[in-house]
């Protein structure tokens, strides 16, 4: 069956990841929180996934995560840094610019929205992507299956039409358990090479 849509992580794929492991431990860093940083790591835990489903705002995530005792930092600075984190896969970004121009193309990606709605604006990412079927916006996240077929029903494509394409292994399986095809990306050479084996160029 002929490729109709592309769903893209962006988190790994297209930039680095919003506020992972990673990217929180740099920021705890910075501010000289590391003596709290099982703390926060615990804090986060709870508060993640209700910021990932749009149950709770990056204002409300920061009160409890960060801002649960005096600082001598403002939630302004704080998120400008977790902002700060995001930086492009030029490679990967290249390359989805340049499928864009011939393909229906959407993200279906985890993201609190207003890390989302940064990391949009900021990279241009609505130049080339039709939609955002983000976890903020659907109130489900990867890998559960229903992300997946919500994605395919908002687009109206079948399992067999539509490539995923992440970075993380379990996600790549989940969307392959829904009947997908499903890419995990390893680089944008790697992914150009294995599109064009399901007939994406």
């Amino acid at each position: 069956m002929t490729i109709k849509a592309l769903f893209w992580d962006i988190g790994g794929v297209l930039l680095t990841n919003g506020w992972d492991r990673e990217q929180r431990s740099d920021v705890v860093r910075r501010f000289g929180l590391s003596a709290e940083a099982e703390e926060l790591h615990e804090r986060h835990k709870l508060a993640a996934p209700e910021l990932e489903v749009g149950r709770m705002t990056l204002d409300e995530y920061l009160e409890q995560v960060v801002f649960y005792a005096p600082r001598n930092f403002t939630p302004a600075d704080f998120r400008a840094a977790m902002e700060a984190e995001s930086r492009p896969n030029e490679a990967g970004l290249a390359l989805a610019r340049d499928l864009g121009q011939r393909w229906r193309m959407y993200s279906l990606n985890n993201e609190g929205r207003d890390l989302n709605e940064y990391r949009i604006r900021t990279y241009g990412l609505r130049d080339f992507l039709q939609g955002f079927f983000s976890s903020c916006y659907l109130g489900v996240m990867k890998p559960s299956p229903a992300i997946y077929r919500l994605g395919l029903s908002l687009a109206q494509v079948s399992p067999a039409e539509a490539v995923m394409i992440d970075d993380r292994l379990q996600n790549v399986q989940a969307a392959r358990y829904v009947g997908l095809h499903a890419i995990q990306f390893v680089s944008a050479e790697q992914l150009r090479e294995e599109l064009a084996g399901l007939g994406v160029e």
